[in-house]
């Protein structure tokens, strides 16, 4: 049976069994009463989750998971970070072994129905792609006949790959892995052809190379793979609480609220719409169960949604990707956010 099959069958299967008080809407008090969040994310991907030698957790994921804390804990240090593979993620997030799932985890029916889970919006914008060597002298995907593929188990990544070279009429061999790591070492010492995952995760494990030039993107993007954070079936509060975080560093772009000037705009901005995101006036804290700061400390924690982006994936970061899709729809993108109102 393919790993993701047994993976969806595991995470059912934990459902079913699964203790009342882990389905109650009790994350955010269970939060509290612990002290902490707890954040399941990779186990190792630049960018977007990915600990330093001391163990310092940085990337997109994680900014967004510190962000949540500040908003729902007061305080962006109160995230502690699970590391998780690509099939251990859904059923550690079943069972309660995390509050969140942060962790460049794509948004798919199945996921968002028979496994109990709640998407909470969409951080990036991604799409599936392929990584050869130069010396292959492959320029597209559908030269790739033959081929043999390593992939990451229990991912989208593996049907996509299937779909794909089945609807060309090509020929090719799966090897998966159940650490990307593992997966691009494999492909690095030519037990692949081809490694294949979310185009931002070739930016990521190309990145860490010397020889970074004799690895090449090839330009066929094979499908839609929107990564957002996902919390369990049954807590709608939190849901509600992790989704409108992610919204209002969203709208702290748009709006040009950024870290630097968060508390400046909250006691001098005369723009209703800013006034109302950052607790000036109203009461949309009380709404998400929470104070009238709650923005305002996630904005100042991590900085709006453009700033992590660039701190992580953009041109502040290593992998200098551009914002293309992700950029906010006043500028070109698809990035938006519904009214704080």
């Amino acid at each position: 049976m393919p790993s993701y099959a047994v993976t969806l069958l595991l995470a059912l299967a934990v459902l079913a069994t699964a203790p009342l008080p882990v389905l109650a809407q009790q994350t955010l008090q269970a939060a509290k009463e612990r002290g902490h969040i707890l954040c399941g994310v990779s186990q190792g991907l630049p960018g977007f989750s990915n600990p330093d030698a001391s163990g310092n957790w940085s990337g997109l994921d994680v900014d967004f998971c510190k962000a949540v804390a500040a908003a729902a804990l007061g305080d962006a240090a109160k995230a502690r970070f699970v590391p998780l593979s690509g099939k251990e993620r859904f059923t550690a997030l079943q069972s309660g072994e995390v509050d969140i799932l942060s962790r460049n985890t794509t948004w798919t029916l199945s996921r968002d129905t028979a496994l109990g889970l709640n998407f909470a919006g969409v951080i990036y914008y991604d799409g599936q792609g392929f990584m050869v060597n130069r010396k292959l002298g492959v320029k597209s995907a559908k030269e790739l006949n033959g081929a043999t593929a390593c992939a990451n188990a229990g991912t989208t990544t593996e049907l996509n790959v299937a779909d794909y070279f089945r609807s060309n009429g090509i020929q090719y061999k799966l090897v998966t892995f159940e650490k990307s790591d593992d997966a691009f070492a494999a492909y690095l010492k030519g037990r692949c052809d081809v490694y294949t995952t979310d185009q931002s995760g070739l930016y990521a494990q190309r990145v860490r190379l010397e020889n970074q030039d004799q690895h090449v993107i090839l330009p066929e993007i094979i499908s839609k793979e929107p990564l957002g954070p996902a919390v369990r079936h049954g807590d709608d509060g939190w849901n509600e609480i992790v989704k409108w975080t992610l919204f209002a560093l969203i709208n702290a772009e748009e709006m040009g609220i950024t870290a630097a000037n968060a508390q400046q705009q909250q006691a001098e901005s005369k723009n209703p719409e800013i006034r109302r995101l950052l607790g000036a006036e109203g009461d949309i804290g009380k709404s998400l169960g929470l104070d009238g700061d709650w923005a305002l400390r996630a904005v100042k924690a991590t900085g709006n949604y453009g700033e992590m982006f660039d701190r992580n994936l953009g041109a502040g970061s290593p992998l200098k990707i551009a914002r293309n899709v992700n950029a906010l729809w006043t500028k070109g993108g698809i990035l938006y956010a519904p009214p704080v109102r």
